[in-house]
């Protein structure tokens, strides 16, 4: 049930964009009654949260390129790039505005952790040097979040990929 929601929210925001969804829309599509959408996440706002957590999900393991500034880099530059977008930062809002007690926030926070603990893990294995995972979070994927939300510019746009490296470069010194 939760998929065939999820997957109707999916379908319904690419076709007739956020506007244009109400919970008995969804049910329809999903095939299921509005009262059982209410049961299970409250109202809309909570609905599109989970969701939302959902396709920040990761997909995979970050790639492994061989070092640990160069795995860093990289990932800080997909992760970057894919919150930044259009449809990340509205995820992101979803998964915020739905989230009274910090759940979805947390969840979401812990797919970047476990994301940045791979990438350190495999600098650690390889005999690397490797800044705790806090570290990495406070200093790489903090100040990222908070452009991304607060402070939008040529960061988070065209030089998103440029800003991303200069933060890895900042926290892992030569």
């Amino acid at each position: 049930m939760q998929e065939s929601v999820h997957r109707a929210v999916r379908e319904l925001i690419a076709e007739r964009g956020r506007d244009g969804l109400t919970v008995p829309v969804i049910a329809a599509r999903a095939g299921v009654t509005p009262s059982t959408v209410y049961r299970r996440w409250g109202d809309l706002q909570e609905l599109l949260s989970d969701v939302a957590v959902e396709r920040l999900r990761p997909e995979g393991p970050p790639e492994d390129h061989g070092s640990l500034r160069a795995d860093l880099g990289d990932w800080a530059e997909r992760f970057l790039e894919e919150m930044a977008s259009a449809a990340g930062r509205a995820y992101i809002r979803d998964a915020l505005a739905g989230d009274p007690d910090g759940g979805n926030a947390g969840q979401c926070s812990g797919y970047a952790a476990d994301q940045v603990r791979i990438v350190l893990d495999r600098a650690l294995a390889r005999g690397e040097a490797a800044p705790e995972p806090e570290a990495v979070m406070d200093h790489l994927v903090a100040p990222m979040m908070y452009r991304i939300l607060f402070r939008p510019g040529p960061e988070t746009g065209a030089g998103a990929a440029a800003y991303a490296r200069s933060l890895v470069e900042r926290l892992l010194p030569a």
